[in-house]
């Protein structure tokens, strides 16, 4: 489908990035568990043009624990997945989202303890 623009040329509808289905699943199977645990309570997942994020929070009110976002654009140099703390520091960036989703993995397996 084309769009028609204001200045009367036809451009191509925006498409945004999305986490498809093996990499939701991945997300919601930790973050199921940190639910469970009691620890997380809330999700917000955004749609943007370069990006998707997964966010998470343990409060709906409050800013994100932990952001997970994928960057299509970085997947040669960095890697597409990044794992970003409260603070919006880079705790971890990889290839594969497995092990972006490590360091929440061993927290989670403390919290536990």
């Amino acid at each position: 489908m084309n769009v028609l623009t204001p200045a009367g040329s036809f451009s191509r509808p925006r498409e945004d990035v999305s986490f498809d289905r093996r990499e939701l699943g991945a997300i919601l199977s930790v973050y199921g568990r940190f639910v469970a645990a009691g620890l997380w309570r809330d999700y917000a997942i955004s749609t943007l043009r370069e990006r998707a994020v997964f966010s998470v929070f343990r409060r709906t009110a409050e800013t994100p624990l932990y952001r997970i976002e994928k960057r299509p654009a970085l997947r040669q140099r960095q890697g597409q997945y990044a794992l970003y703390g409260p603070q919006g520091q880079v705790l971890k960036r990889g290839a594969s989202l497995r092990q972006v989703l490590a360091p929440l993995e061993r927290k989670l397996m403390r919290a536990l303890d």
